[in-house]
């Protein structure tokens, strides 16, 4: 199976993303970022744009906080056949959102930064006990 064939089978699973009424796919880091090498598929708005791996450093770096106990991609959009979109990344931690801002470097500091989820519409995830979800966002 290629990337792009386990990366649209996963995001695929509750319906098409883009579709009304279809769950939004929560993946973990390792399903997004693993084999995407598409520039713009997080980030596309940042000066650069920043690669995928240069986010995936950082996401292994902040999932290894003894603080945070997951982090989950939401797929945004899957209008690009080479790779799912994401502008929002979701921090489980026991830290608030200053604090988990401040993780980021500059360049790729999200635009907002607040608690909890932002829709009822995802897939079904368990929240690890005793932490909130941080979405981050990109705009």
């Amino acid at each position: 199976m290629t990337p792009v064939e386990r990366i649209t089978e996963r995001v695929t699973r509750g319906g098409w993303p883009d579709a009304d009424g279809a769950r939004i796919p929560l993946l973990s880091i390792q399903e997004f970022f693993e084999d995407n090498q598409v520039v713009g598929s997080i980030g596309c708005n940042l000066e650069g744009p920043p690669s995928p791996s240069r986010f995936y450093e950082l996401f292994k770096q902040i999932a290894a906080r003894p603080d945070v106990k997951d982090i989950r991609v939401q797929i945004t959009m899957f209008d690009d056949p080479d790779w799912p979109f994401s502008d929002t990344v979701f921090v489980m931690t026991t830290a608030d959102p200053e604090e988990v801002l401040s993780w980021f470097p500059e360049e790729l500091k999200p635009d907002e930064v607040e608690i909890g989820f932002r829709t009822d519409r995802y897939e079904p995830y368990d929240l690890p006990k005793g932490v909130q979800p941080i979405w981050c966002w990109w705009d």
